[in-house]
C-alpha cells in the first residue's frame, strides 16, 4: 500500500436531513492516521458547500480535528467511463439524422419524378402542325404513375422508420435527463475530498484506528408531505401513515441512509448578534486584530529577475502563416505594459504581536476600510473613477469639461472624500491563509504579486449547483403544499423509521416516514337550505406533540380506497374536518312555510313567521351523527326585530369560519331511524315597510 493510498480514506453516507430547500449530509470514515496526521476523506459530492464542512472524531478520546478544508482533484477514469446512456443517446441521434437524410433524399427523388412531363419539339417557321404521339404520352404517364407509387410506398416506410427513431431518441434523452448525477458524465472524474489534520492522543502516538464524522450542506433537495389514512366505520380511531415525496439532485445517491425531514429554512441565519459595549472616557479597550499587516518592503522588486530575463518566447503555434507563406517567423517583442497606479500593499499574513496598531493600507483589491463603515471600492481602470471603465471619466468630470455659458460662474470642485482611517477588515475567505494564492508575474494588473483567495472550487461547483437547484422548480403533486408554506411560524423534524434510498435523478420518490396516532370519528353534515344532500366527513384530531403539515391524503375506508383529499395543517391538539363526498344512505328533506300577520296596538307591526321543517332518514346499518346547518337573518336596523325558535345553537369558535347568522343542530339517528327538526324565526318590521327582495326569506 502506497503512502498516498494510506492517506486517502473512503467514506460512507450515513444520514441525511432534508430541509425545506437543501440538505445536511453526515458521512462516516475510518482509517489509520499517518505520522503527520493529515488524511484525505474522499466521496464528497461536487455540489458541497465548502463553508458548511464540519468534522469531529467519534473515538477514541484524545484525538481531535485541528483543521478541515475542501480540495478538488481530477483524474482519468479507469477503463470505460460509466456513460452508457450518453453513448446510447449519441448513437440514436446519429441514427435519427441518418433516417432523416434518407427521408429527405426520397422526397427529392419524388420531386424529380413528378417533374417528368412530355415536351413537344419546337415548330419551325412555316412548318405545318404535327400529330401528337398519344401512345408516347400515355406510356410516359404510366411510367411516372408507377414510379411515384413505388417511391411513395418507400417514403411511407422511411417516415415510419424516422418516427421510430424519434421515439427511441426521445425516450433515451428522457432517461439521460432523469439519470442519477452521482456518476461522472465525462471520461475525467472530478473528486471532492476533505483534507483533515488530526492531533494524536497523549503520548505523541496516534491510535491505530480512528472513526471520523463529516457533516456538510448541499443544495438541490426538496420534500413535501403526503399521508395515507385507513379508517373503519364505527371506530373512533384510525391509522395515519406519514409519507414524504423527496426529490434530490445533489450529485450523490442516498442509498440506505437514515432520513429525516425538517420544515426549517437551511439558508436562514441562526447566529446571535454580537452586542459591543460603548465606553465613554479616555481608557478604551484595545481593538481586536483584523488579520492584516503591513506588506514587506521591496514588494515592487519581487519580479525584478523575471523582468530582466526578457520577454517570453512566442510558441510556434501562435505564429500565424510563417511556415505556410514561406517567410521566417519574426519574434514578437513584448509590448510595454502601462504603468499601473500605485496599488495598495499586498496581504502579508497575520498582524504582528505588538501593541502598536498596524499602519493603514490593504492588499485585497480594496481601499482601507474606516471603522464603522463598509470597505471603499477598489480603483478599476487607468485614469478613471473607481468602478468606471478604462479611459472613462466620472460624471462630475464630464460636467466640468462641458463649456460653460458666458458670464456664468465656474462650477465649484467637489470636496475630496474623507481620508480613511484604520486598517482594512478582510473577510473570512481572505483570512483563510492556507487557501490564498499568489498572483504570478504574468498578471500585469494590480493583482500582481499579491495574495487572493483561490476560486478553483467555486469554478468547478458552480455548474453543478445550478443544475442541483433546478429541483426547486419541479411541479408539485396534486394537493401538495411546500412545508415552509404550511408550517407557518413553527419548525418540526420528522425522522423516518427505516433507512431509505433516494437516487440523485431530480424526480419525486415516495418515502414512508412513520405512523402517527390520530383521533377519528365519522360525522355527517348537511345544509338543506342550499342543497338537500348529506355529506360524509371525518373529524381528524391531532393528539401528538408535533404538527401535521398540509398535503394530500389517500383515504381508505374498510380496506377500500375511497378518494384522495387535501389534509389541512393540524397543530398539536387541532381538530379539522375532512370531506369524503355525499352519503347516499342518509336522506334529508326541507320544507318552509311563511305566515304573515300584524301585531301591535294599532296593527303597526308586520310579523313574518318563517317555519322550517327538516326530515332526516338513516338507511345505514349503524347509528349516524348528523349536523344540520341553517341560517337566520341578521339586521342592524333598530326598528327590526328577529326572534328565533329554540333548539338551534350558534356554532363554536374554531378553525372553520362560519357566516353571520349560522345556526347548527346535531342529532343522532339510530340505524334505520328517522328524525324531524322544527325551526324558524319571526321578523317584526314596521307595517309601512317591507324587506329588500321580498318578505319571503327562503
Amino acid at each position: 500500500m502506497s503512502e498516498e493510498t494510506a492517506r486517502r480514506w473512503g467514506s460512507t453516507l450515513d444520514s441525511v436531513v432534508v430541509y425545506a430547500e437543501g440538505a445536511v449530509c453526515r458521512r462516516l470514515a475510518r482509517g489509520a492516521v499517518p505520522p503527520d496526521g493529515r488524511v484525505r476523506v474522499a466521496g464528497l459530492p461536487r455540489t458541497l458547500d465548502p463553508g458548511s464542512l464540519r468534522a469531529r472524531v467519534l473515538g477514541p478520546a484524545g484525538v481531535r480535528v485541528t483543521e478541515a478544508r475542501v480540495e478538488v482533484a481530477s483524474e482519468p477514469l479507469d477503463g470505460d467511463a460509466p456513460d452508457a446512456l450518453r453513448r446510447e443517446v449519441e448513437r440514436l441521434r446519429d441514427a435519427h439524422a441518418a433516417a432523416e437524410g434518407r427521408r429527405d433524399r426520397q422526397r427529392t427523388l419524388i420531386a424529380e419524378v413528378e417533374g417528368l412531363h412530355p415536351v413537344p419539339p419546337a415548330r419551325k417557321h412555316g412548318e405545318p402542325h404535327r400529330r401528337t404521339a398519344v401512345d408516347a404520352w400515355l406510356e410516359l404517364a404510366d411510367f411516372v404513375d408507377g414510379r411515384l407509387a413505388r417511391l411513395h410506398a418507400r417514403l411511407a416506410e422511411l417516415e415510419e422508420e424516422l418516427r421510430r427513431a424519434e421515439h427511441a431518441l426521445s425516450v433515451a434523452a428522457d432517461r439521460l435527463d432523469r439519470a442519477s448525477t452521482d456518476a461522472p458524465d465525462e471520461h475525467v472524474e472530478t473528486s471532492v475530498c476533505a483534507v483533515l489534520t488530526l492531533d494524536g492522543a497523549a503520548g505523541g502516538e496516534a491510535p491505530a484506528d480512528v472513526e471520523l464524522e463529516l457533516e456538510y450542506g448541499v443544495p438541490g433537495a426538496v420534500w413535501v408531505p403526503a399521508y395515507r389514512l385507513s379508517h373503519r366505520r364505527g371506530d373512533d380511531g384510525g391509522r395515519l401513515v406519514l409519507r414524504a415525496s423527496v426529490a434530490q439532485r445533489t450529485g450523490e445517491d442516498w442509498t440506505g441512509v437514515r432520513l429525516a425531514l425538517a420544515t426549517a429554512d437551511l439558508r436562514r441565519r441562526t447566529d446571535l448578534p454580537r452586542l459591543r459595549s460603548v465606553r465613554i472616557g479616555r481608557r478604551q479597550a484595545a481593538p481586536a486584530p483584523s488579520g492584516w499587516r503591513e506588506p514587506p518592503a521591496g514588494l515592487s522588486d519581487l519580479f525584478a529577475g523575471y523582468e530582466a530575463a526578457g520577454p517570453r518566447p512566442v510558441p510556434a503555434s501562435s505564429v500565424l502563416g510563417g511556415a505556410v507563406a514561406g517567410s521566417a517567423a519574426v519574434p514578437v517583442a513584448a509590448a510595454p505594459a502601462p504603468t499601473p497606479p500605485p496599488a495598495p500593499p499586498a496581504f502579508a499574513g497575520p498582524p504582528p504581536l505588538t501593541g502598536a496598531p498596524p499602519p493603514p493600507g490593504g492588499g485585497y483589491g480594496f481601499a482601507p476600510e474606516p471603522y464603522g463603515g463598509p470597505p471603499a471600492p477598489a480603483p478599476q481602470g487607468y485614469g478613471g473613477a473607481p468602478g468606471a471603465a478604462p479611459g472613462s471619466a466620472p460624471r462630475s468630470a464630464r460636467r466640468a469639461m462641458t463649456p460653460a455659458a458666458p458670464g456664468a460662474p465656474a462650477p465649484a470642485a467637489p470636496p475630496p472624500p474623507p481620508a480613511p482611517s484604520g486598517p482594512p477588515r478582510p473577510s473570512g475567505d481572505e483570512l483563510d491563509y492556507a487557501s490564498l494564492v499568489l498572483s504570478g508575474p504574468d498578471d500585469r494588473g494590480p493583482r500582481r504579486g499579491r495574495l487572493f483567495p483561490d476560486s478553483s472550487f467555486d469554478a468547478v461547483a458552480t455548474e453543478y449547483r445550478r443544475r442541483a437547484e433546478g429541483v426547486a422548480a419541479l411541479p408539485l403533486p396534486r394537493h401538495a403544499v411546500r412545508p415552509r408554506e404550511s408550517a407557518g411560524s413553527f419548525d418540526h423534524r420528522f425522522d423516518a423509521a427505516a433507512r431509505a434510498d433516494v437516487p440523485s435523478d431530480g424526480t419525486w420518490h415516495t418515502v414512508t416516514v412513520g405512523e402517527i396516532p390520530v383521533g377519528l370519528r365519522t360525522e355527517y353534515l348537511c345544509v338543506p337550505s342550499v342543497e338537500e344532500t348529506v355529506y360524509t366527513t371525518l373529524v381528524v384530531s391531532n393528539a401528538t406533540g408535533q404538527a401535521l403539515l398540509a398535503g394530500p391524503v389517500e383515504v381508505t375506508v374498510d380496506d377500500e380506497f375511497l378518494l384522495t383529499a387535501a389534509l389541512p395543517t393540524l397543530a398539536p391538539g387541532g381538530v379539522r374536518r375532512l370531506g369524503l363526498g355525499p352519503a347516499e344512505a342518509i336522506r334529508v328533506t326541507r320544507r318552509t312555510h311563511l305566515r304573515e300577520s300584524t301585531a301591535g296596538l294599532r296593527n303597526n307591526v308586520t310579523v313574518l313567521d318563517h317555519q322550517v321543517h327538516v326530515e332526516l332518514a338513516n338507511r345505514l346499518a349503524a347509528p349516524a351523527v348528523v349536523e344540520v346547518r341553517e341560517r337566520v337573518p341578521v339586521t342592524s336596523e333598530p326598528d327590526v326585530r328577529i326572534e328565533e325558535r329554540p333548539g338551534w345553537a350558534v356554532p363554536e369558535d374554531g378553525p372553520e369560519a362560519h357566516a353571520a347568522g349560522t345556526r347548527v343542530r346535531r342529532v343522532e339517528l339510530p340505524a334505520g331511524g328517522t328524525a324531524v327538526l322544527e325551526g324558524g324565526y319571526e321578523i317584526r318590521i314596521p307595517a309601512g315597510k317591507a324587506l329588500v327582495d321580498g318578505n319571503r326569506r327562503s
